[in-house]
């Protein structure tokens, strides 16, 4: 394990040094791609986070010839046959269909599709970890279910929730167990997650940010927007603003499983030494209550 530590996603312990997937689509080159995910794993980390809906522009998601260079299917190429330990988990309730585009799945059919083409992009029999992304407020509860039916014929191993409020993780806590929450949140982005993840931490659920380092620049990429607070911080530790953002939100709640995602190989180095960066208490406090909102 790294200086980041480790933590449990449910029945499995993580380096809290994760990699997100999302952004590995974007090169061009295949080669490249491939290099920054073995890279990722010989650097510790044990905890890959995917979705079938990761995939580079053009073409569609399905399997074989034209479709879009998929990320699970990256992570295939690059890891399998899969290492000891290494946790890939993935979301599903977002897909693409050739015809409608982009949708939310409203069937538990849907659902079923979204999960076979994770297990068939993956060359897997079981996923890890799925998360269930919904689409905004309102019940999660008939979705969920769905979910959970998938993990009893076995094809599941354990459960997540995403993009999820504090309500909706109680309402799927009453339906089953999760093993993690993967919200947006930085230490500039949605600081009214903090109760959420404080219940979270009392019951040893992991909370996975998403934009970390982005922030409020999204899928845009890493924010440029510092506070002259970060910005000082970063001197100080002659680090990147990115580095401090991300060592932050590891400081921030041991419950905490940091994901940030990258296709260029010098920028996976600098993440994951961000996980030996060590603040001060005042230095945290100076940056969470410089930040929250």
């Amino acid at each position: 394990m790294s200086l980041a530590g480790a933590w449990k996603l449910g029945d499995v312990t993580v380096d809290r040094m994760g990699f997100g997937a999302m952004r590995i689509t974007a090169n061009p080159d295949r080669s490249v791609a491939v290099d920054v995910l073995r890279r990722a794993v010989e650097l510790g980390v044990n905890h890959v986070d995917t979705a079938a809906f990761y995939a580079s522009p053009g073409g569609t998601l399905r399997v074989g010839s034209g479709a879009k260079r998929s990320a699970n299917e990256l992570i295939r190429e690059a890891l399998a046959p899969y290492p000891s330990g290494l946790v890939i988990t993935t979301k599903v309730g977002p897909g693409e269909d050739p015809e409608r585009g982009f949708y939310n799945a409203t069937t538990a059919a849907e659902l079923r599709a979204q999960v076979e083409l994770n297990l068939t992009q993956l060359g897997v029999d079981r996923l890890d970890v799925v998360n269930l992304r919904v689409p905004g407020a309102g019940s999660i509860a008939e979705r969920f279910e769905w979910l959970v039916a998938l993990r009893d014929e076995g094809l599941i191993g354990q459960l997540g929730v995403s993009n999820v409020s504090l309500e909706q993780v109680e309402e799927a806590l009453a339906i089953a167990p999760i093993v993690c929450v993967q919200n947006s949140y930085a230490v500039d982005r949605r600081r009214s997650e903090d109760p959420l993840i404080d219940f979270l931490a009392e019951r040893e659920i992991a909370y996975v940010p998403f934009f970390a380092i982005a922030g409020a620049a999204r899928e845009s990429g890493a924010a440029t927007d510092h506070s002259a607070e970060l910005q000082a911080i970063a001197t100080a530790h002659d680090a990147t603003p990115a580095q401090v953002r991300l060592a932050w939100t590891l400081h921030r709640s041991l419950n905490i499983l940091a994901i940030p995602g990258t296709g260029d190989p010098a920028h996976l180095e600098e993440n994951i030494a961000a996980g030996s960066l060590t603040l001060s208490a005042d230095e945290v406090a100076t940056l969470s209550l410089g930040s929250a909102s």
